[in-house]
């Protein structure tokens, strides 16, 4: 029998003892690996939605909460600003581009914006049926949004009030769906996108004075590198508006939840070292149980680096075992972490994705094994085989 048959024969003799000591490793891969794969994802995600938007104006309040709601769509925002303004500032010689973003409703938990055909250009989006909107009361639904609500070109809907559909329907004022967007992996996958126009209509402000509308926010890409020094604050002068950096508040987000994270990884890296404890106990009472064993494989001319061998291989059969199980109880978790924040129209994970970091993990399981096997392989190649034999 080779040397790792009777590794593994060792180890189906103490099943128990095994199973708890693979499971404790387990359960210290699984939590590294949830949190990477999360962090990476929503990272990413974020990345994705916020890139080229150099600047969210809206009204005064917190700049997270205005990057939020207006970037990410996942608070609601702090108020509307004054149509004027916003023109005047799109008019701006900084701006390059200012895409407008009026919210308020929804439909089925996914978010209606009112904006211009600027906004699903920017994310790349293409139309996987249908055309975009031409007209007030027409909608483009993003392909998680028609994923989810089941509609179609052709379909009708009405909204709600209130960005989680828990409000008032305007069931007076319904919406025809004219298009669907291909998936494009951003936040426009979960929204319902119309002209700002409609968002007036079904609010009953659309006859109103061009100087009496309002609008939530603008997403502002500049002209020139040097109106980053410049534009927020001559927006955060104006009394009615506030300028938020979505990079900026990105990154103070990642480092307020950073902590959070950091304490999690903590975790799952002690219980790691809390299985190599196990481990290392594990192989010690097993080395007494069989050190009788043990030396007569010596007389029978196994050398001392072939016990010691032995007990090492257990121990790295162990870690294998538990850093096997831990990813793959891992990405089942992200998996299902995904599909209950898609349930909820947030941006949804995935457990299928692979990081080329996992390896780094599953190097980290084996070396517990192996620190912890290390004192007693070298305690059975030293056995006094005489001794052991006497003892009977």
């Amino acid at each position: 029998m080779t040397l790792a048959g009777i590794s593994f024969a060792y180890l189906r003799a103490r099943p128990l003892a095994a199973a708890l000591n693979v499971l404790l490793l387990a359960l210290g891969v699984a939590t590294v690996a949830v949190l990477l794969l999360a962090s990476r994802q929503i990272e990413s995600r974020m990345l994705s939605d916020a890139k080229g938007i150099d600047l969210v104006v809206g009204a005064k309040g917190s700049p997270m909460q205005l990057v939020l709601s207006a970037v990410f769509h996942i608070d609601v925002p702090a108020g509307n600003i004054p149509l004027p303004e916003a023109r005047h500032l799109s008019a701006h010689r900084a701006v390059k581009k200012a895409i407008p973003m009026a919210l308020g409703d929804s439909y089925k938990g996914h978010r209606i914006v009112g904006t211009n055909h600027d906004y699903p250009g920017h994310y790349g989006a293409r139309l996987a049926a249908g055309g975009l909107w031409e007209k007030p009361m027409q909608a483009v639904l993003g392909a998680e949004a028609a994923r989810a609500t089941g509609l179609g070109v052709g379909a009708s809907f009405t909204g709600a009030h209130g960005m989680g559909g828990e409000g008032e329907a305007h069931d007076d004022a319904p919406y025809e769906v004219v298009g669907v967007l291909a998936p494009t992996g951003t936040v426009i996958d979960r929204l319902v996108l119309t002209d700002v126009k409609s968002v007036w209509a079904v609010h009953g402000t659309e006859g109103e004075k061009d100087e009496d509308q309002e609008i939530t926010a603008l997403l502002i890409r500049y002209a020139t590198p040097l109106a980053a020094a410049t534009m927020p604050r001559q927006v955060n002068a104006n009394p009615h508006l506030q300028a938020a950096s979505p990079a900026y508040e990105s990154a103070r987000l990642f480092r307020m939840i950073g902590v959070g994270i950091e304490v999690l990884h903590a975790f799952g890296v002690v219980l790691m070292l809390a299985a190599g404890l196990s481990v290392f106990i594990a192989l010690t009472n097993a080395l007494e149980e069989r050190r009788y064993d043990l030396a007569v494989m010596r007389m029978l001319g196994a050398g001392r680096g072939k016990l010691f061998g032995l007990l090492v291989l257990e121990g790295l059969m162990l870690s294998l075992l538990g850093a096997a199980l831990g990813l793959a109880l891992g990405h089942a978790a992200t998996g299902l972490i995904g599909g209950l924040l898609a349930a909820q129209n947030q941006a949804p994970l995935t457990g299928l994705l692979w990081l080329s970091e996992e390896w780094w993990i599953v190097g980290g399981a084996l070396a517990v094994g192996l620190i912890a096997a290390l004192l007693p392989g070298l305690r059975a190649s030293r056995k006094d085989v005489a001794g052991v034999l006497a003892e009977g």
